[in-house]
């Protein structure tokens, strides 16, 4: 039932200040379901005919071309993906697939559009997340093209341990493939560079990480507020990987 939902649904970015009836009529038009892990929700191509919300799990987007494939983002509570399409009711240039058991919210293209189109504010907070949406995709493109393997992955942890408040360890949230994937190499390349992180002062056990110098892992990395922000970010609009736990045994 669609009541059932956690209310942390209506606390998403995208519903921030919008009336109720709008945020009401856009839940009811809804579709709450479950699914297994390795499910694919959609596939690259196909009409965008829903917004989804991960309300529990972890979804991957991801897309291939030929016999290759790449992580594009991670996605988990609360957050949607793939509101552009489904704002310009265009084919989804990603695929989606559950990574654990999961739960989805399937808004339809159509209400999501009507309601754009009678409620200003929740237009504009559509505007703001599709924003938000394209600077951290700028960003990862960016990192991707001007670093190199070990300067890319250097920033990554920098960042992940900024978001959680400069603490010098956390654990990964996805595992090394879909890391590696995501920052565009190979997992014998990503765990090569691991490895030799340590003596720029970051070690890794297993999905632990402990950052040991943090001025020197940042000299490596080279951080820039173009590449790195500090910028609002769409955090809740699966466009890059999720927020690590923190590893509390040395935060």
């Amino acid at each position: 039932m669609i009541e059932a939902i956690p209310a942390d649904v209506r606390s998403l970015q995208l519903f921030e200040g919008v009336a109720d009836e709008t945020v009401c009529n856009l839940l009811r038009a809804g579709y709450d379901q479950s699914f297994p892990p390795l499910v694919t929700l959609i596939q690259e191509g196909a009409p965008a005919d829903f917004l989804h919300v991960v309300v529990e799990g972890m979804v991957e987007l991801f897309a291939g071309t030929k016999d290759r494939e790449a992580t594009m983002a991670v996605v988990r509570p609360i957050s949607t993906f793939i509101l552009a399409a489904s704002v310009r009711d265009a084919p989804y240039l990603m695929s989606a697939r559950t990574l654990q058991r999961s739960r989805i919210l399937m808004i339809p293209s159509v209400n999501l559009r009507a309601a754009m189109a009678t409620d200003n504010r929740f237009a504009r907070n559509v505007v703001l997340e599709l924003a938000g949406c394209y600077r951290s995709m700028v960003r990862h493109t960016k990192n991707l093209k001007l670093r190199n393997t070990r300067e890319r992955i250097a920033s990554y942890m920098l960042r992940q341990s900024r978001l959680l408040g400069n603490v010098p360890g956390f654990i990964l949230p996805v595992e090394k493939r879909i890391l590696a994937s995501y920052m565009g190499m190979t997992p014998e390349n990503l765990s090569r560079a691991l490895k030799s992180l340590a003596e720029d002062g970051c070690k890794i056990d297993g999905q632990r990480v402990i950052i040991t110098d943090r001025p020197k892992l940042e000299a490596l990395a080279g951080l820039s507020p173009l590449l790195d922000g500090p910028d609002p970010e769409a955090s809740q609009a699966g466009v890059s990987l999720p927020l690590p736990a923190t590893d509390a045994r040395i935060a």
